[in-house]
């Protein structure tokens, strides 16, 4: 009987202490936030890799344009050559763009769980400045929306022009028809990665801030 008392007893006393562990750990608002704000980061890791080689590979389009551009007709053989390259290039983009949009619909996944947790923070200022981080966050979301639409439509643009050049009875208006719906959705590709550009550098100020006023250590 003894035995059986000092062992429930026990049983008791390690039921209180994981209890008590379980209350230490539980996380406040604040910190659920900073949790998810770091996944972020880290799913947005295969966007910020995608940057370089896509700059890389327009460079590289662009100077086999001017190189197709520079050749006459006479060189029909080597127009064809260099526009299946450049065909190969915009490609190549392609699955860049592909794999950038891919990885900010997972940020997108893990950030809309801010949504859930902000309403529980109790401090004013900084559930309102939670409120908007969230909403530049958002914006910034639906900016590279339209500039993946955009610069998707631009893509089939240049396949058409490379496959244009192959065709030995290109005319000059249909050339200049193409270039000008290039150039017309190239400027909205420009405008609406300077809109993104501009509301992630808004998001990083309003996350720089929401750490600071909730004593959080900004991990970089």
């Amino acid at each position: 009987m003894l035995y059986f008392e000092k062992n429930r007893f026990v049983i008791f006393f390690i039921a209180i202490i994981f209890i008590l562990s379980g209350c230490a750990a539980k996380k406040t608002p604040v910190e659920k936030i900073y949790d998810v704000l770091e996944n972020v980061v880290k799913k947005e890791k295969t966007f910020e890799e995608q940057q370089n080689p896509l700059v890389t590979l327009e460079k590289k389009e662009k100077d086999l344009y001017d190189q197709i551009i520079g050749l006459g007709m006479k060189e029909y053989d080597q127009i064809v050559k260099i526009s299946d390259e450049a065909l190969q290039v915009t490609e190549k983009r392609k699955e860049h763009m592909e794999k950038e949009t891919n990885s900010l619909k997972e940020s997108e996944k893990e950030f809309k769980k801010v949504a859930d947790i902000k309403g529980k923070i109790t401090d004013t200022k900084i559930s309102k400045s939670a409120n908007e981080l969230y909403d530049i966050m958002m914006q910034r979301y639906q900016a590279h929306e339209v500039l993946y639409k955009e610069y998707s439509v631009a893509l089939t643009y240049d396949e058409e022009l490379y496959r244009m050049f192959k065709n030995k009875n290109l005319s000059l208006n249909e050339l200049e028809a193409q270039i000008n719906k290039l150039n017309g959705t190239y400027k909205k590709v420009y405008a609406a990665n300077e809109n993104f550009n501009k509301l992630t550098e808004q998001y990083n100020e309003k996350k720089l801030l929401f750490y600071k006023m909730a004593g959080l250590k900004l991990n970089k």
